[in-house]
């Protein structure tokens, strides 16, 4: 009998069919899936942070904000129209067109409080304005909308993914992870400041997609791009015991110039909030104060990265430092506060430069010969400024070492962000961006837990399709009406259809007679209405109901409040309430 050769191919089994579908399902899971999208979203966003550089460039090149810019190549009136005209343009695009404006502080909220439901048209806008405000001269960064751009990557590819809330949640880290790293070419830090700044804590399901598309990013931006923001000689200790003591001085020094920044700024936004002046105009006033700064001292307009760099060169005398620490601190303050887009973070690396660079001047003066360079100091003050006003230590510290690919500074440096984080903190609780959210009556924590009804908005509970009584009716239709709807109130509208009062049963009870069902509504109702706003939480509106000892709020616009937009009471609240505990437990399971 001929034994045939055994063939190289077989075909498989019937058995070990289920072995391999086991072994493809494996890999068919949901955290390959987010990790898989988190590498499309590092390489988009690592493009897009790429083209909003070259595009800002070309743009500083028009207005004249390239660096090396002087102040001598331009007539007096153009340093001074320039960040005027820039925000003119802003203020048109932001008021007409922008309907909501985030930020770092946005996109906390964004994630913390909104289910990660950001408006991509009005993203994207924002990091066109900051473009034009940047490049007129404005005194803000370009780090932030970089977060935002990325971010608004993250969350259109989750979109298009049809991805759920709690996924939507992680791309949108993934991409302002991957816009602070393709900025800095630094993945730690793009890492770090999305679970410190934007998220408050860190959760493993988030943390590898994130790390993922921050090496993407990076990639991409370095090798296409070539993105290289601020080049750092490296510089060591030279009297480790004297030097310390040095340092500790520098980074409490660094905390209250951070609390100085932060407040500075609000104190502006509620200057301009006050000013009776249209808000397409504020930004270029807020443009001409800055303008006119830049006139005596250009140094300030724009980002800086170049004044940056000559400070950590040691190419400024002490009392030049001071001025320009000073007054960046007052033109980003207007900048900000009048209206205008861009970011928090290279402005406070620029006063921390200033703020180092002044005080190892100082010390050198002290200490000749003993201690390392102001350049030195500036570096060091650079991460311990940023480190108070965002309260990011280890961002701060990743940031600077990822820069310079240096240690040698790595013990000074963690020693003033923290130092700095302490003191600021203990002055002035709120960081940069958590601000402006507890100013609003949101709650934001560390570690992101926030209250429910502090995350839920009055426009989240209300209802909409709301039953109204005319005053102009007699209380014999509002009886049946209570009777037939089993209600026990209603909103009254006078003649022309704008809220007048409200009516309830309470009212039938204290203001009618027996038999007196020909009155009008409007004689018995009350006219002096506690009401609730679309966008305040639902934790202020139970306070002002428990209060007031009442059932039921209008709900208003705030731009006429006699335009009713809905209703909320008390149940409507505990529904609601209800709802969003069991999607969170479901979330969890």
């Amino acid at each position: 009998m001929e034994v045939k050769p055994e063939s190289r191919y077989r075909f498989l089994s019937i058995r070990e069919y289920p072995k391999i579908t086991e072994y493809i399902t494996r890999f068919d899971t949901e955290a390959t899936r987010v990790n898989s999208i988190a590498i499309l979203i590092g390489l988009l966003t690592g493009l897009v942070i790429g083209v909003y550089d070259r595009t800002l460039q070309y743009s500083n090149t028009l207005f004249g904000m390239q660096q090396g810019f002087s102040l001598h190549e331009f007539p007096y009136y153009y340093v001074i129209l320039m960040p005027a005209l820039g925000g003119l343009l802003v203020g048109l695009i932001s008021h007409y067109l922008i309907k909501t404006k985030y930020g770092v502080e946005g996109l906390i909220e964004t994630v913390t409080l909104r289910g990660a439901r950001i408006k991509l048209r009005d993203s994207f806008l924002e990091v066109f304005t900051s473009i034009i405000t940047i490049s007129s001269g404005g005194a803000l960064g370009k780090e932030a909308p970089g977060v935002l751009a990325g971010a608004g990557t993250g969350a259109l590819v989750g979109r298009i993914m049809k991805s759920p809330e709690r996924q939507l949640q992680t791309l949108l880290g993934c991409g302002a992870a991957g816009g602070i790293a393709a900025a800095f070419s630094a993945p730690l830090a793009g890492v770090v400041f999305v679970v410190e700044v934007i998220y408050g804590e860190l959760e493993t399901r988030t943390f590898i997609p994130i790390v993922i598309s921050s090496v993407f990013a990076t990639l991409v931006s370095s090798t296409l791009f070539g993105i290289k923001p601020i080049q750092i000689s490296p510089y060591q200790l030279v009297s480790p015991y004297k030097e310390l003591g040095l340092y500790l001085i520098l980074g409490l020094l660094a905390g209250l110039i951070s609390t100085l920044l932060i407040r500075t700024l609000y104190y502006a936004k509620d200057l301009f909030s006050e000013i009776p002046l249209h808000p397409v105009f504020k930004p270029a006033l807020g443009g001409l104060a800055v303008g006119a700064i830049g006139l005596f001292y250009p140094r300030v307009l724009g980002m800086g990265y170049d004044v940056i760099m000559d400070a950590l060169n040691n190419q400024f005398t002490f009392k030049l430092l001071l001025i320009l620490l000073f007054l960046k601190i007052l033109a980003f303050s207007l900048t900000l506060a009048s209206g205008g887009s861009g970011g928090t973070i290279v402005p406070s690396l620029f006063a921390g430069a200033m703020l180092g660079g002044a005080f190892g001047t100082a010390a050198n003066i002290l200490f000749p010969g003993t201690i390392a360079e102001s350049g030195a100091y500036a570096m060091v003050g650079m991460g311990a400024v940023f480190a108070g006003t965002a309260r990011a230590p280890l961002t701060a510290i990743l940031i600077l070492f990822e820069i310079t690919r240096d240690y040698s500074l790595i013990l000074p440096l963690m020693f003033a962000c923290v130092l700095s984080n302490v003191m600021s903190n203990a002055m002035h609780p709120e960081s940069i961006f958590t601000e402006g959210l507890r100013r609003r009556g949101f709650k934001i924590r560390k570690g992101r837990e926030v209250d429910i009804m502090v995350s839920m908005l009055v426009k989240d509970a209300m209802v909409t399709h709301v039953q109204t009584v005319s005053e102009e009716k007699n209380v014999g239709t509002l009886i049946a009406l209570m009777q037939a709807s089993r209600h026990a109130g209603f909103p009254v509208l006078d003649s022309k259809g704008k809220l007048s009062g409200i009516v309830t049963l309470s009212d039938l009870r204290s203001k009618v007679k027996y038999g007196e069902v020909d009155k009008k509504i409007g004689d018995i109702a009350t006219h002096d209405v506690e009401i609730a706003y679309p966008d305040e939480t639902l934790e202020a509106v139970l306070k002002r109901l428990g209060s007031k000892q009442i059932g039921r709020l209008p709900v208003v616009d705030r731009r006429d409040k006699t335009k009713l937009l809905g209703l909320i009471t008390r149940s409507d609240i505990v529904n609601s309430y209800n709802k969003k505990v069991v999607e969170k437990v479901r979330d969890t399971d």
